[in-house]
């Protein structure tokens, strides 16, 4: 298979994947699944940034999950105030997926801190 033809392939994989992941963190908060909400919102920018890591860089994205670093890969420009948004949302993996933290997390995605931050992923998604 042609590289060209191979990375087409993951570009509309993760677009699509990514734009899936967001709608599945809407219906989570819609049946108050605050934390798998928070969870899939991260994921969908991760495959976002992976994205556009491809069409930056016309390679395969990388197997990492700091939001921050992706959009540098990706060469995305940004303020302050979206690195430290990229940063606090890339926790959201963390503390998705680990058992040690899952606890804590859980109890922090109440109905107001999931909202204000899924407004900042939906935001920084498009």
């Amino acid at each position: 298979m042609d590289m060209n033809k191979k990375l087409q392939e993951q570009i509309d994989y993760w677009r699509k994947s990514g734009k899936e992941n967001l709608d599945a963190a809407q219906i989570l908060f819609k049946n108050k699944h605050f934390d798998s909400a928070l969870f899939f919102g991260h994921l969908s920018l991760e495959k976002m940034l992976k994205w556009l890591t491809i069409i930056s860089t016309k390679k395969p994205a990388l197997y990492i999950h700091d939001l921050e670093k992706l959009a540098l890969i990706a060469n995305l420009k940004f303020d302050e105030e979206k690195a430290i948004n990229l940063r606090s949302i890339s926790d959201f993996n963390i503390a998705g997926r680990y058992k040690e933290a899952k606890l804590d997390f859980y109890k922090k995605c109440d109905r107001k801190y999931t909202e204000k931050h899924l407004k900042i992923i939906k935001e920084l998604f498009l």
